[in-house]
């Protein structure tokens, strides 16, 4: 990663009227609209807040969605995240460019500088969309794309939420490109996950699911310590080519040795094996576990190491720093911001080291 010296600046102008209706309910879903102003190019917006807990923080964090144009640098839509309670404000996007190099679908996330009305709201980590604008930059066939809202995205027949059968096989997803057909994919895929026999489980699966896609994503997970990973913070995507699902991570700023409040998490937390119905069946297999076995050896030589993490770490927070600096919401915390690269260092020891001695689980 090249040190970055300056970042686009994102000016946004929101009429003081649809401000004061913005800030009226912060939990409001419903857009103000507004207008985007990009070197000099002009673009008309909606936006709203975003996130669940992290809205109640200071610093908000926002969906955009352009209006007129409609596609600006072929996106219809972004996310700014504050990163608010990430003190190295570089989890998610070390996260996202991890799942990239393992081979993961993975949304592109660049830093941007925002104000708003002319104020300072500091630095923000413009997160891409998941729809299908994200599959046709990646050249990848049309499909359908369901979010996964909430922890009943846990691909079992039980509620997490609920603690009882799912009323729905479609609980905890929230389809953002696709057709009705495809709900019944989704439903039919969910369904065989939990009744098949593990004697047809192997060969049945693999017409649902792509299982090595399946396996990286869950490497991921397991590398970066996602707690939430297994069963929220993901999106589905059905190639209408192969006719597959595969997962998309999202929102990984609980990530490298923080949880969601920021405060550090053991390197021993999440397991390797993780969680989930779809996750178990799978390593229930010994062919897909002896491949997991082998992705998490070759990755604990190759991208998951000190000698390769650390000048990606020490290159981004040497480009962003500047700009914490000049953050209202950040610059108070320059020396904690300052010790996040020898906190993340240390987590990949330390994870490292704990993967390594739980590999036997796997054999």
């Amino acid at each position: 990663m090249e040190k970055q010296s300056t970042l686009p600046l994102y000016q946004l102008f929101i009429h003081p009227k649809d401000l004061r209706e913005l800030k009226k309910d912060i939990w409001d879903d419903d857009p103000v609209p507004g207008v985007m102003k990009v070197n000099h190019k002009r673009l008309d917006i909606d936006i709203a807040y975003r996130g669940s807990h992290i809205r109640d923080f200071k610093k908000k964090s926002y969906h955009i969605e352009f209006f007129q144009p409609k596609i600006f640098r072929g996106a219809h839509e972004i996310h700014l995240n504050a990163e608010y309670k990430d003190p190295s404000l570089m989890r998610n996007k070390l996260s996202l460019d991890f799942f990239s190099e393992l081979g993961t679908l993975s949304p592109k996330a660049n830093y941007v500088y925002v104000k708003i009305n002319g104020k300072n709201e500091g630095i923000y980590l413009e997160l891409e969309s998941v729809d299908e604008h994200f599959l046709a930059k990646r050249k990848e066939a049309k499909g359908a794309i369901f979010y996964a809202v909430d922890d009943d995205a846990n691909f079992s027949l039980m509620s997490d939420l609920e603690k009882e059968t799912k009323t729905s096989l479609e609980l905890g997803y929230e389809k953002k490109t696709g057709t009705e057909e495809d709900d019944f994919y989704l439903q039919d895929m969910i369904f065989k996950i939990n009744t098949v026999p593990k004697a047809q489980f192997k060969e049945e699966i693999t017409k649902h699911i792509d299982v090595e896609k399946y396996l990286r994503w869950l490497a991921g997970i397991v590398f970066t310590s996602n707690y939430d990973g297994f069963v929220h913070n993901y999106a589905l995507y059905r190639s209408s080519e192969t006719g597959l699902f595969e997962v998309i991570p999202w929102d990984y700023d609980a990530t490298w040795g923080r949880d969601i409040h920021g405060e550090r998490m053991a390197a021993d937390y999440v397991r390797i094996q993780g969680f989930n119905t779809l996750t178990a069946r799978i390593l229930d297999e010994p062919h897909f576990r002896k491949a997991y076995q082998q992705l998490l050896e070759k990755t604990l030589q190759t991208h998951f190491t000190i000698d390769y993490m650390k000048p990606k770490v020490m290159a981004l927070h040497e480009g962003i720093r500047p700009f914490v600096l000049t953050d209202p919401y950040k610059k108070d915390d320059i020396e904690r911001f300052d010790r996040e690269p020898d906190v993340i260092c240390q987590y990949i020891k330390e994870r490292a080291q704990f993967i390594k001695s739980e590999l036997y689980r796997l054999s």
